[in-house]
């Protein structure tokens, strides 16, 4: 016997309740005990996804949605979708999952401001780096298949997860691409069809009219720039391999190290001066100049704020570019190899520079080894004047 409105009414009230409390057994038992369409709301027009979204219940999310709750629907007051509260939650798994399940990333609410835009004006940064990175998987399957008069993929099919996975990273320091490029089994090995599939994927998106990304076909032309270096290492050390070519000093370390290596310790290597790494800066400049679409915003915007008197680094630069300006960033928190934010590891010896692990301080090690014992006098220096001034 179907319920009458009264109990359906009851019901929905009961799910919100639910969703307040954040109880996820008791509503998994309701759902079983009634059938209940997810598409009710309340005075404000705010449905029950929307509603988990804004207190962040990840969990109670996934329930809603396997429900059948639409990802987009709204009928809210303001119209802010459901990825509009979860961007302002500061939930990034959580964004990421609503985007899995197709909620549009350019939707905007009553003042115009999609859910990227909202996260940063709260400064919730990472969910905004989450936005600004996520990438549909159709748009990567769209290449493991041969397309028109392709006899063959662009890209193998068994890269497709890991190839995703690359392209979506947050942390784009070149040094963590170069890793995570190495990391993802197959990629290095088809590097040369790696950066042709992104060159194809930085055009394609900016020829989508309305739904042009000028932010994301920046990452792609950065992420291929990156590669294409990588390639060009490659290329240098088969060279040198096969002249048997005898290098002197620094040339030493490279012959003892792989391709990789190589080029990550050009990216580290620092000036003399004021430590800034020069390759990498050099670099990073040149992949700005050469983003082939000029009129786009982004460009203009880099263009000027590297060429001002004193311009932030270029790494920082291009980060902001993809991921959107951080209200509040704390760079002795951040791993001085890879750019990883709230890296938990530090010198052993200085007790002041940071890393994410062993491999990441191994790494930097022929850069901090010059300066390791000076920081870390310096640093039991500080502390014995601090605890002097404590008494």
């Amino acid at each position: 016997m179907a319920p009458d409105m009264e109990d359906i009414t009851d019901v929905q009230k009961k799910i919100f309740d639910i969703i307040r409390d954040n109880s996820v057994l008791e509503l998994k038992m309701l759902l079983v005990a009634n059938k209940v369409k997810m598409d009710f709301v309340d005075e404000n027009g705010i449905s029950p996804l929307q509603h988990a979204c804004y207190k962040g219940r990840k969990e109670i999310v996934q329930i809603l949605l396997d429900q059948g709750a639409d990802v987009n629907a709204c009928q809210h007051n303001n119209a802010y979708t459901a990825l509009h509260f979860a961007a302002l939650s500061g939930n990034a798994e959580l964004c990421h999952l609503l985007m899995s399940y197709g909620a549009k990333l350019t939707a905007t609410n009553n003042v115009g401001r999609t859910p990227a835009q909202m996260a940063a004006f709260v400064g919730n940064h990472n969910c905004v780096a989450t936005i600004n990175n996520f990438i549909p998987k159709a748009d990567i399957d769209y290449y493991i298949k041969p397309q028109g008069l392709q006899t063959e993929s662009m890209l193998p099919p068994h890269l497709a997860d890991c190839f995703h996975k690359f392209v979506m990273q947050v942390n784009v320091h070149p040094v963590r691409v170069v890793m995570n490029l190495q990391m993802c089994s197959g990629l290095l090995e088809n590097a040369a069809k790696v950066q042709k599939v992104l060159e194809s994927m930085r055009h394609k998106i900016m020829t989508r009219g309305a739904e042009t990304n000028e932010v994301m076909a920046f990452k792609y032309h950065y992420l291929s720039c990156v590669v294409s270096e990588v390639i060009k290492f490659q290329k240098r050390q088969e060279a040198m391999k096969a002249e048997k070519i005898e290098k002197i000093s620094d040339e030493r370390d490279e012959k003892k190290s792989d391709t990789i290596e190589v080029l990550i310790r050009k990216f580290l290597k620092c000036s003399k001066s004021d430590g800034t790494p020069e390759y990498q800066e050099a670099f990073l400049r040149d992949v700005v100049r050469e983003f082939p679409y000029r009129e786009c915003t982004i460009f203009r915007q880099m263009v000027a704020t590297l060429a001002a008197l004193d311009p932030p680094s270029a790494v920082s630069v291009v980060s902001a570019a993809i991921n959107g300006q951080r209200a509040f960033f704390d760079n002795a928190q951040v791993c001085v190899t890879c750019g990883e934010d709230k890296a938990s590891k530090k010198c052993s010896k200085c007790k002041t520079v940071k890393y994410c692990d062993r491999e990441c301080q191994r790494l930097h090690w022929f850069m901090h080894k010059k300066a390791c014992t000076r920081l870390g006098q310096t640093s039991a220096l500080s502390a014995k004047v601090s605890d002097a001034d404590k008494e």
